[in-house]
């Protein structure tokens, strides 16, 4: 029986020949997307679903989907799929990361342009018979600074663009190593730098905590005055009241976004300002990326459907179905060994090194490598996943470096993930046990013995009497209960490492408490 395909957003006719050409069964229905209810009661006949923005992939859209095997998303925000619902059902989503990346960087240079010579605003005059030559008074960008925030694969394309109109181009991007810099001509600063010296800020990194409102009402005081701010990334990175009060005062001489806070833009802070140019989300719209993406996403669905090839899946590495089921548990291991260093990092990556001991070594450690670096930089680049992984980690030129080697302790296999950062460095390892469940058995070898869970606690302390009782009693009093406790220390009255499981989020108060308390030198939360 061939596997059924459900297209329920709009992809091109190209890209539903190739799943009839490959013997998929296909219905072209572009008018599900917004009909929730529809979707919900038909996906269940279906393998495949493939999607653009337009439809919302909900836990009660997958609680329907009995038969559903995998999500292809034409495009790379994969923001409208709850992707943990997905692989809770063991749904494989994919993606397509690199197909509008030159669209996206056009288009930001486009709206460049827009803003330098007013083009719209001089448009609507001249095709309105005004003629008012001396209104639109422009600025050369030539010699004129582009600070870019975030320098991955659009930003560096931006930045190309950028040098080849003589423009001196600065990036502010954490994962950006100074050598990456130097191969693309760009000058790497810090944030600081940038807003105080950038003629032109144009955004392009993904919206997580880290980068939500990256442009504060703070961040924009410190520009110089007659910046011009673009926005093709995300929503949510500008603080857009505080960006049109920027613009009323005249601080900011202009700004062009194509994307909002939120989506329609029906009515947003920016709209009816003179010098604003808003687009309606058009950073991919043009017909070779709509083309690219349509096709990439079609072959990737399809080669998955019929021979079990699994590629640029957000939820899964590029692995063969034959190596599935001894890789999946180790997988889980190696993404959440990374997302811990993640979570904990705030400083430059340099070198990542990775170690698999025992029966684990003799397994896929590229796909686990891979795992790892997705779940190591998730933190800060939301987009990220298994499959372009490494290749993000090389343009921001992390090194990574994998070791194999025969069982040295306790444990049949164990992954121990070291980085070094320009501040310091931090190891921990993990194994997984006869349950298939991963653990942390080691950190900064102090051993522990801890399983992931959604919300935790990591702290930091010296080895003092009380500290436990002062922690439990303040998590109480604030009506938050412990799951479990996980206690480590290098020796009897040094440093000592707990790993706390709590039910549901810390509030910012609490944390902020347990951090002031006797002896505690860190304590972070952390999701998994």
């Amino acid at each position: 029986m061939a596997p059924r395909v459900l297209i329920s957003d709009k992809l091109s006719d190209a890209a539903v020949q190739i799943f009839k050409d490959r013997g998929v069964d296909v219905d072209f229905r572009p008018e599900l997307g917004k009909d929730k209810d529809k979707l919900a009661e038909i996906i269940g006949d279906y393998d495949g679903l493939a999607i653009r923005s337009a439809t919302k992939v909900t836990p009660k859209i997958l609680e329907k989907a009995t038969r559903l095997k995998v999500i292809g998303r034409a495009g790379i925000g994969v923001d409208n799929v709850d992707i943990p619902a997905a692989s809770a059902k063991g749904v494989i989503v994919m993606n397509t990361p690199f197909g509008n990346s030159i669209t996206t960087a056009e288009h930001a240079i486009a709206m460049m342009f827009a803003l330098a010579r007013q083009i719209p605003q001089a448009d609507a005059s001249t095709q309105a018979g005004k003629w008012e030559k001396n209104r639109f008074m422009g600025v050369e960008l030539t010699a004129k600074t582009l600070g870019i925030i975030g320098c991955g694969n659009i930003g560096a394309i931006v930045a190309e663009r950028g040098i080849g109109l003589k423009m001196k181009v600065i990036a502010f991007d954490p994962f950006l190593s100074p050598e990456r810099a130097l191969t693309i001509g760009v000058e790497k600063v810090e944030l600081d730098d940038l807003l105080a010296r950038a003629d032109v800020i144009t955004l392009h990194t993904p919206l997580t905590e880290k980068t939500k409102n990256v442009l504060s009402a703070e961040a924009l005081a410190k520009t110089r005055k007659g910046v011009r701010i673009i926005n093709c990334a995300r929503g949510g990175l500008v603080d857009e009241v505080a960006l049109r009060a920027a613009l009323d005062s005249g601080h900011v001489a202009g700004a062009a976004f194509d994307v909002f806070g939120v989506e329609p833009a029906e009515e947003n802070p920016l709209f009816g300002h003179p010098n604003v140019v808003c687009t309606p989300h058009l950073g991919a719209a043009t017909t070779e990326a709509q083309e690219n993406v349509a096709l990439q996403v079609a072959e990737q669905m399809s080669d998955y459907l019929l021979n079990g090839a699994i590629s640029n899946a957000v939820n899964f590495p590029s692995i063969t179905a034959e190596e599935a089921p001894k890789l999946k548990p180790f997988i889980a291991l190696a993404e959440k060994l990374g997302s811990f260093a993640g979570q904990l990092t705030d400083s430059d990556i340099q070198t990542v090194r990775i170690t698999y001991e025992g029966a684990v070594a003799d397994q896929k450690i590229k796909a686990l490598t891979s795992a790892a670096i997705a779940g190591l930089l998730r933190p800060a680049l939301a987009d990220v996943n298994v499959v372009s992984a490494p290749s993000i980690a090389k343009e921001r030129g992390i090194v990574v470096e994998e070791t194999t080697r025969a069982a040295e302790g306790d444990y049949d296999s164990l992954i121990t993930l070291s980085i070094t950062s320009d501040k310091y460095e931090r190891a921990v390892s993990g194994t997984v046990f006869a349950d298939g469940q991963p653990r942390i058995v080691d950190i900064k070898g102090i051993k522990v013995d801890a399983e992931f869970a959604p919300s935790m606690i990591y702290i930091t302390n010296e080895d003092k009497p009380g500290f436990i009782g002062r922690f439990a009693s303040l998590l109480g009093d604030a009506g938050i209960n412990i799951a479990t406790f996980a206690l480590g220390r290098d020796r009897q009255g040094g440093d000592a490492i707990a790993l706390v499981e709590v039910d549901g989020p810390l509030p910012a108060e609490v944390l902020e408490k347990v951090t002031a308390l006797p002896h505690v030198k860190q304590a972070k939360p952390l999701t998994f």
